[in-house]
Formats: C-alpha cells, sequence, structure tokens
C-alpha cells in the first residue's frame, strides 16, 4: 500500500482485518480536524461505513483513507457525488482503469471550471478598477 500522502482514490477499498487497527468517530474529527457531524454526514451520503457496536461507531483503516479522500476531494473542487462516483468505481472494479480515466475527466473539467473562473474574476477586477477611478475622480471633483 502507498504511504498515506500517496493514497488515491484506486487504493480507497481496503478489506479490514480483525486485527486492523480502528477508530473511534473522535479519533478521526481529531485527525483531520472537522466535526462528528461532518463524518456522520459523509456517512449518511454512503462515503463511509463503520461497523456498528450497539450506538458507537468503529471506522477501519479503509474508512480512514475515504475520509482523507474526501476531504482531498473537496479542497479540489469535487463533489461529494463525483467523490462517491470515483468509491463506486473502484469498488465495483479494482483494476481501478475506468476509475483513473473518470479522475482524468474530472480533473479536466474541474482545470476548465477554475480557468472560467479565472477570467471572470479578472473581468470583474477590472470593471472595480473602473469603478473605483471613476469615484475617485469625481471626489477629486468635489473636493475642488
Amino acid at each position: 500500500m502507498k504511504p498515506d500522502n500517496q493514497t488515491n482514490f484506486a487504493s480507497s477499498a481496503t478489506i479490514p482485518t480483525s486485527n486492523e487497527q480502528t477508530f473511534s468517530i473522535s479519533d478521526l474529527a481529531k485527525e483531520f480536524d472537522i466535526t462528528t457531524r461532518s463524518i456522520r454526514f459523509y456517512e449518511d451520503q454512503g462515503l463511509l461505513s463503520p461497523e456498528r457496536n450497539g450506538q458507537t461507531r468503529i471506522y477501519s483503516k479503509r474508512d480512514k483513507v475515504r475520509l482523507k479522500l474526501i476531504l482531498r476531494g473537496k479542497r479540489l473542487g469535487f463533489t461529494l457525488a463525483e467523490t462517491g462516483r470515483l468509491f463506486e468505481l473502484y469498488d465495483a472494479d479494482k483494476s481501478s482503469a475506468k476509475q483513473l480515466v473518470t479522475m482524468l475527466d474530472l480533473i479536466s473539467e474541474k482545470k476548465a471550471d477554475l480557468s472560467q473562473q479565472m477570467d471572470d474574476i479578472k473581468v470583474v477586477l477590472m470593471e472595480l478598477v473602473t469603478a473605483e477611478r471613476r469615484c475617485r475622480d469625481t471626489l477629486n471633483k468635489i473636493d475642488e
């Protein structure tokens, strides 16, 4: 398995073993600096599937890796639905080829979206500079 800092979506479905380390919801919340409510939300969305011992959730290494990937995906602009789709692809076909092609498609879409947003921001900044200059010119005329 790759080190945590190089984990990709394809390695998200490791199979837990009986002696595998487990985590409480509080452990994961502290480690990833998120709320337990967020973790429960990801569970409600079907992205995490902890074991249960009564009311207590018991998270596996697989859940921890998936949580890390969910948060990484959010930082990269992926929706939870897109992240879920990648998880489903991996769960259905562990060869990960289809998953990687889908990931490349999503990356291309995100890059195009960000490029458009940058263009939009440049236009707005130019409009703000123009509005600021007009306000200053008008203010200068009033002060004269």
